[in-house]
C-alpha cells in the first residue's frame, strides 16, 4: 500500500481491510454499470442530487483538485471514505487509468448490496469521529 504518499486532509481514511472490501465493492458495481468515475462525473451526479457512496483516492497531488468533494458529499448527506490510492481505485473501477474518485450508486437487483450498506455503515460511523 502507498500510504506514505496519501495527504494529510485524507480523513476519514478506510483501514486495510475495508479498502480490500471497498475494492471489491467497486469492482462489483463497475461491472454493473453503478459507477461514476472521476471528479467532473461525481460532482455532476452530486449536484443532480443522486444518491450513494463517495469513495476518494487519497494520493491525489495537487490535493487542491478534490478538496471540495467531502463537503459537497457532507452537505448532501452522502457518506464518503479515503482510499490509499488511485492506482489501485483506478484498477478497481475498471479503467487504465488512475480514478481520483468514484460514486458508488445501485439499484435494485445489484448483486453485492449486503457489503454496501455494511460500507456505508462503516464510512457514517468514521465520519462523526474527532481526529
Amino acid at each position: 500500500m502507498q500510504i506514505k504518499y496519501v495527504s494529510v486532509i485524507a480523513k476519514p481514511l478506510a483501514s486495510k481491510k475495508a479498502t480490500k472490501k471497498l475494492h471489491k465493492l467497486v469492482k462489483k458495481a463497475s461491472q454493473a454499470k453503478f459507477v461514476k468515475r472521476g471528479v467532473k462525473e461525481v460532482v455532476k451526479a452530486l449536484r443532480k442530487g443522486e444518491k450513494g457512496f463517495c469513495i476518494i483516492a487519497g494520493d491525489i497531488s495537487p490535493i487542491d483538485v478534490i478538496t471540495h468533494l467531502p463537503i459537497m458529499c457532507e452537505d448532501r448527506q452522502v457518506p464518503y471514505l479515503y482510499v490509499p490510492s488511485k492506482h489501485d481505485l483506478g484498477a478497481a473501477a475498471s479503467t487504465k487509468r488512475p480514478t481520483s474518485c468514484v460514486l458508488l450508486n445501485p439499484k435494485d437487483g445489484f448483486a453485492e448490496m449486503d457489503l454496501y450498506k455494511k460500507m456505508m455503515k462503516e464510512a457514517t460511523e468514521l465520519a462523526f469521529v474527532k481526529y
